[in-house]
């Protein structure tokens, strides 16, 4: 690990000398006073006194430069039968237009954009026509429930709000329209106007005086040039949940997210100007931002939006069919997805209808990725299979294998080390650094890593009573873990997802890994119910590959066996239940904290993020099943 290890304590030792000559990648249009301001509050700040425009960045420079006519965007939607590709030169025409049409409606510097929008390109076009504008964008995922999107709308202010007539899922049309109308009413912040993209699949009659269609305005409007904004100035606001219920609205600034988010490219990804790179996952995630949209487009690479699914779009083999067509260097997606292939599909019998020679690596995130999924995927494609930890709050990797500086030796159910620019931590609950080997609280020493929040939309103090009070001089990422001796860090689950068992400190995360080693497995989710001998017990439920026969009863014994062998007597595991899925959020994440609450009998409400509400009935009946979910 010399090689690495030579450049992250570069990276620590001297800041402000390696992050400087990364941003020498990045054209400023003034620069900066200082590399790394530590006078700023609440948390020192990146490049400050320069100016620059992350759209330039992204797009104009590319063309500038001679790579006008190489793809920039390639978009891929078999829910509609749809292709389409656009050349750097036609992103960049397509962009600087809609940015006029949303300057026509009094966009300006500084104002900010609501996005709700299913996977079109038009998505990303909105996105980076506000980054051209200096405008702050918020992105809601498409389909958000009406009272959580106006609680959005109420904390942002946007001036205008961009959305689309629907989504498109497998078996179903969501329709954006009426949602969107209902939270205009709800919110109390009222939009001057929204441009609708109309999609042939639902009809959004437009309300006059207030509604403007996609097309028309960007027909009408003019082209606009790069708006010069500060380095510490907004480029977004992305809002994710909050323990109170009201989400937090993480800022993302100019400058340090493009030095990051180029740097990141080449030395955690390996990949280069011209390589096709495809992020699946969605606009609404933190992961679609950094790697759909601006990532890649800084590197000039090219990037994809797919509108589908890894199964049921049509078949298991939906993802091969896009890395062989597209000639996808690098895939970048959640374990839920690989899972869900490998219960269709175990033996990846579709894969064989595919040449995918051209993938390099698969780069997994989301969640912290099992053992048996990360083996599954390696055996299966043959290639560097590397799971990597970041958060929303983040914007890219706190911890990876840097397949660009060196390929480190891959230890599966750790996303391997801490990426340049994190000083990571262990550190107990009285702020005392753990020994190698010892669970505690995952931390960030300060200053922050470029591309990382600075603070919380119009809340200084919520950002600092949740990331910087528990432990003085740090970030607290709110993750469980450990470091090995090797440097290697171990995320074992959410500070709150670590359980205990009569004394003892447990990750469910553990508890998981045993769980999914078995055969039949496809997946599974461990979470603590209360218990009055041993304060708390660890719950598995379980989900089943396709086409396995065995009886629960045959199956749960070995499960229970399994974590006693491998975990030992103390977890006292004893209590599960095998149930068709899993609750989800849009995202993958499994909704543990809810299955805690309905199990206890505690007041809960439905997850604005969940992906099918029906299922939680589903679960309650098998929680009662195991004699939970009294409440």
């Amino acid at each position: 690990m010399s090689k690495y290890q030579e450049i992250h304590q570069q990276s620590l030792s001297n800041p402000e000398e390696f992050w400087g000559q990364a941003a020498a990648e990045i054209d400023w249009m003034k620069p900066w006073d200082n590399v790394l301001d530590y006078d700023a509050k609440p948390i020192p700040r990146w490049f400050a006194g320069a100016e620059l425009n992350t759209c330039y960045n992204a797009l104009d420079r590319h063309v500038e430069n001679g790579l006008g006519d190489q793809d920039a965007l390639i978009y891929d939607s078999p829910v509609t039968d749809t292709k389409m590709r656009y050349t750097y030169s036609e992103l960049t025409d397509a962009v600087a237009k809609f940015a006029g049409a949303l300057r026509a409606n009094g966009v300006e510097k500084g104002d900010r954009v609501l996005v709700y929008m299913p996977m079109i390109p038009e998505a990303a076009i909105a996105m980076l026509a506000c980054a051209r504008l200096g405008a702050i964008h918020s992105v809601v995922f498409g389909g958000f429930a009406a009272n959580e999107l106006a609680t959005r709308i109420n904390d942002a202010k946007p001036k205008v709000i961009v959305s689309a007539s629907c989504g498109i899922e497998p078996n179903r049309v969501v329709e954006y329209k009426p949602l969107l109308d209902e939270a205009i009413e709800l919110a109390e912040h009222k939009v001057g106007c929204t441009i609708i993209k109309a999609r042939e699949q639902a009809n959004a009659p437009l309300i006059e005086g207030r509604d403007l269609d996609w097309d028309t305005a960007a027909t009408a409007a003019e082209p606009t040039e790069c708006v010069a904004v500060s380095a510490t100035d907004p480029l977004y606001i992305l809002y994710t949940s909050g323990t109170t219920g009201q989400p937090k609205g993480v800022i993302r600034d100019n400058g340090g997210h493009a030095v990051a988010m180029n740097w990141s490219m080449k030395n955690i990804y390996n990949v280069e100007q011209g390589d096709v790179f495809w992020a699946a996952s969605d606009v609404g995630w933190v992961v679609g931002h950094s790697y759909i949209v601006y990532a890649p487009l800084l590197k000039g690479c090219t990037t994809v939006v797919y509108e589908g699914k890894p199964v049921g779009t049509p078949d298991a083999g939906a993802f091969w069919r896009m890395i062989e067509e597209y000639n996808v260097k690098v895939l970048f997606t959640a374990p839920t997805a690989f899972r869900a292939i490998k219960k269709q599909d175990p033996n990846a019998d579709e894969l064989k209808k595919y040449n995918i020679e051209c993938l390099q690596s698969l780069f997994l995130a989301g969640e912290r990725c099992d053992p048996d999924t990360l083996f599954w995927a390696r055996d299966t494609l043959g290639i560097a299979v590397v799971d990597h930890w970041w958060q929303t709050e983040t914007g890219w990797a706190i911890a990876a294998n840097p397949l660009g500086i060196e390929e480190l030796d891959i230890k599966p159910g750790s996303p391997s080390v801490a990426m340049p620019g994190y000083d990571v931590q262990v550190l107990a609950s009285d702020g005392t650094e753990m020994p190698d080997g010892e669970m505690g609280d995952l931390v960030v020493k300060l200053p922050m890593a470029p591309g990382c929040l600075p603070t919380l939309w119009g809340n200084d103090e919520r950002f600092k009573s949740a990331y910087l009070t528990e432990h003085e001089g740090y970030y607290t990422t709110g993750d469980a873990g450990f470091r090995d001796a090797d440097g290697y860090l171990w995320i074992m689950s959410r500070t709150d997802d670590v359980i205990n068992v009569a004394g003892h400190r447990l990750s469910t995360g553990a508890i998981e890994e045993a769980l999914s080693g078995h055969a039949d497995v496809a997946e599974c989710a461990v979470f603590g119910v209360a218990d009055d001998f041993k304060g708390q017990l660890p719950l598995g439920l379980v989900v089943l590959k396709d086409g396995v026969t065995r009886s629960d009863d045959d199956i749960i014994p070995e499960l229970v066996k399994r974590v006693r062998d491998q975990i030992g007597p103390v977890a006292a595991f004893k209590i599960a239940a095998v149930v068709k899925r899993l609750p989800k959020t849009r995202s993958g994440k499994i909704l543990r904290g809810s299955m805690v609450k309905i199990a206890d009998g505690t007041e809960w409400t439905m997850p604005a993020t969940i992906d099918d509400p029906a299922i939680m009935d589903e679960i309650e009946e098998a929680l009662k099943g195991l004699g939970y979910a009294k409440g």
